[in-house]
């Protein structure tokens, strides 16, 4: 049993190394669409603003759940102030669901998932 969990653990681990590592192309992108702006497009919120950040909700139940950071002010400082902005704006606020949310929905699901092993 424990060498199982030590398994699933590295699992893990590698798994969020390669979702960070592919942050960092959008990371790149960012800063090429944004222009130094705080949006992808600019100065407004747009289509891949939406896009992205339909995922945020699930990135910070995530971040939560396992302890991490994905979106980090130093890894990613790009990324890291547009969710910032992107949570802020006053048409996103009022929308997105609270972190509190997705961690609940993430813990029923890893239960699921543990309980089906």
């Amino acid at each position: 049993m424990v060498l199982r969990n030590a398994v699933r653990e590295e699992a893990q681990t590698t798994a969020l190394e390669k979702v960070i590592e592919g942050l960092m192309p959008l990371e790149d992108a960012f800063a090429k669409c944004s222009k130094g702006k705080d949006f992808f497009g600019g100065d407004t919120i747009g289509y891949l603003d939406i896009a992205f950040g339909s995922f945020l909700g699930w990135i910070s139940g995530i971040e939560v759940v396992a302890n991490v950071k994905m979106l980090d002010e130093t890894k990613t400082p790009g990324l890291f102030g547009w969710a910032k902005m992107f949570r802020s704006n006053a048409a996103v606020k009022d929308v997105i669901p609270k972190t509190e949310v997705f961690v609940e929905v993430i813990k029923k699901f890893a239960a699921r998932v543990n309980t089906d092993q």
